[in-house]
């Protein structure tokens, strides 16, 4: 098993990757707000005028929408499939070796605890 792990930092195109990843056969993702720390960085630099006195870290990530990427990851069974998902996300952002269409890492599991089974009228299992 594989987990697929995206930073994806044009949220716009956010529902069409998770089209494409469920017609790769994803089963199903967990989607986060994530923010990177040159990203951070720029965003305090371009904002400090728009800024209090002392700004939180949470005005700094929630009140400027252009800083935040999304995290996206699921897990998949095998490496066919993660192959999938990496070309219908390609689709998706472009080549992802370009700027700032996104990270993708493919990491190998050795146990998944709770990944119910494709039947999903079954319990949860370890993998």
């Amino acid at each position: 098993m594989y987990m697929i792990l995206l930073v994806l930092p044009d949220t716009d195109k956010l529902y069409d990757l998770i089209d494409a990843w469920n017609e790769a056969g994803s089963r199903g993702a967990t989607i986060m707000l994530s923010t990177g720390m040159a990203t951070l960085a720029e965003g305090v630099r371009r904002f400090v005028d728009d800024l209090p006195l002392i700004p939180s870290l949470h005005s700094l990530l929630f009140d400027h929408a252009e800083l935040q990427s999304r995290t996206v990851f699921s897990i998949v069974p095998d490496m066919e499939m993660a192959e999938r998902i990496v070309q219908a996300t390609e689709r998706i952002t472009g080549p992802l070796a370009e700027p700032n269409t996104g990270i993708l890492a493919i990491i190998p599991l050795a146990k998944v605890y709770g990944l119910r089974p494709a039947d999903s009228k079954s319990p949860p299992t370890i993998r």
